[in-house]
């Protein structure tokens, strides 16, 4: 083990001299952050046209909601109280994207629901909750206060408004915090496959040029194997916390200083959002902000950290490691440094599935396939993170660690596997990679 240990510490060191590891490091996670901020402040030119019908039963908006008009959405108003199924299915109703459901509640709960027929891009969502929010307030300040509208939104509390598939009002196929789950299994999906392919190159490296011969005079070749999986895991690990300082750090800064939440009473003294507010480029900023913090709002605030990256260390960890079993027996048994390229296809197709699993486990999490995909220790590290992201249900936690049991063992069977091969075949040179001659080194101790 103490052997291992120093192998560990001489690829780490190697990967940490590495010019492109450091840059990958910082410069990785400022690209995403980048393409997050132009999203957000220049995304969405092409405004998406929506026509939306309130039901209003009781007269609460008076017909009423924009002072200017705006050109990507249009309002229609129905007197009388419309049942979500009645808007979903009868002929009168088919030409709106869109029904708001605004009752005599609320005023006092500070609830609306928006039912659409195809999910709006969030641009139009939050023009939708803005114009509606600027509206209500309107009302509230007329009916119940003496207030200036400046002075009420210093302390007004805002409008939740709720927006739900009409043919999927429990919004059950796109949980938001689903997402967040599957980008954490994509980020186990990439770091695995860079650094399995690290592994790759680093044990057909050593093996053409020799270097192994002289490695393996002092040092057996199991030690020598689990060393170079730990080393380059250690760096991907050092690599991915990097990364989450970074992005972290990057998304508070623009969160605080380039999309503070104009919404926000707190923030009403800084900029004067009010109904003279006329030009569209200033409004366009709000809704960029509004959109930005919405997505901030989930990364810090509805989503629990310490749980999910916790257990995303846990799976990575030892999802990285059963996979670099593979890359590590194929980089050992190859005759020369292409010729393993064929065997990296499956594992490849394996990943593009591990992708496919988490996707299927967002949009119908209690499927069979999901269940199935929830054990298979190919496919769970992601469909964990999605399915526990989405909150496993009560009284089946317990099938998490089942799934963390099922991959634990099959990781020490791979890791064993790749042992016996990684002896085997490290020294054999010049030889055409065959399924045959893998079973024959499989059969040798």
């Amino acid at each position: 083990m103490f052997n291992s240990w120093i192998i560990a510490k001489r690829e780490l060191s190697e990967r940490w001299r590495s010019r492109s590891f450091r840059i990958m490091a910082v410069l990785g996670p400022l690209v995403l952050l980048g393409m997050l901020y132009l999203l957000f402040a220049y995304g969405g030119e092409g405004k998406q046209q929506w026509n939306v019908l309130i039901a209003d039963p009781t007269g609460i908006m008076e017909s009423k909601i924009l002072a200017n008009e705006d050109k990507s959405l249009h309002y229609s108003f129905a007197d009388g109280y419309i049942e979500m199924e009645e808007f979903r299915d009868a002929k009168q109703y088919q030409q709106f994207d869109a029904l708001v459901e605004i009752n005599e509640k609320v005023l006092s709960n500070k609830t609306a629901f928006v039912f659409y027929r195809t999910k709006p891009a969030i641009k139009t969502q939050t023009r939708v909750q803005y114009q509606i929010e600027r509206r209500m307030e309107e009302i509230m300040v007329a009916r119940f206060t003496d207030l200036s509208l400046k002075d009420f939104r210093k302390i007004k509390q805002p409008l939740n408004v709720a927006f739900r598939n009409v043919y999927d009002p429990n919004d059950s196929a796109s949980d938001l915090r689903g997402w967040v789950g599957y980008l954490y299994g994509l980020l186990i999906v990439t770091f695995v496959f860079l650094f399995g392919m690290t592994v790759l190159r680093s044990v057909t490296s050593e093996k053409s040029n020799r270097i192994v011969e002289v490695l393996m005079a002092t040092v057996d070749a199991r030690q020598l194997m689990f060393g170079k999986i730990l080393g380059i895991g250690l760096a991907a690990l050092i690599q991915f916390v990097i990364w989450f300082l970074v992005i972290g750090t990057g998304l508070f800064f623009m969160r605080t200083m380039l999309f503070p939440d104009l919404l926000e009473a707190s923030n009403l003294d800084f900029v004067q959002m009010t109904e003279e507010m006329k030009s569209l480029s200033a409004i366009d900023q709000l809704y960029a902000a509004r959109e930005y913090n919405e997505f901030v709002s989930l990364i810090f605030e509805r989503v629990n950290f310490v749980t999910m990256t916790s257990y995303f260390a846990l799976f990575f960890v030892v999802g990285y490691l059963f996979y670099a079993a593979f890359f590590a027996a194929i980089g050992a048994t190859a005759g020369s440094e292409s010729d393993g390229q064929q065997f990296v296809l499956p594992i490849v197709f394996i990943l593009c599935l591990s992708v496919y699993a988490g996707y299927h486990s967002l949009q119908h999490p209690e499927s069979s396939l999901s269940n199935f995909f929830h054990y298979l220790p190919f496919t769970s590290p992601v469909v964990v993170m999605v399915k526990l992201s989405l909150g496993y249900a009560p009284g089946t936690v317990y099938t998490m660690f089942i799934a963390l049991a099922i991959l634990l063992l099959s990781t020490f069977f791979m890791l064993t596997l790749a042992a016996r091969l990684y002896k085997n075949g490290i020294l054999q040179y010049g030889h055409r990679l065959k399924w045959n001659l893998i079973f024959t080194w499989l059969k040798k101790n």
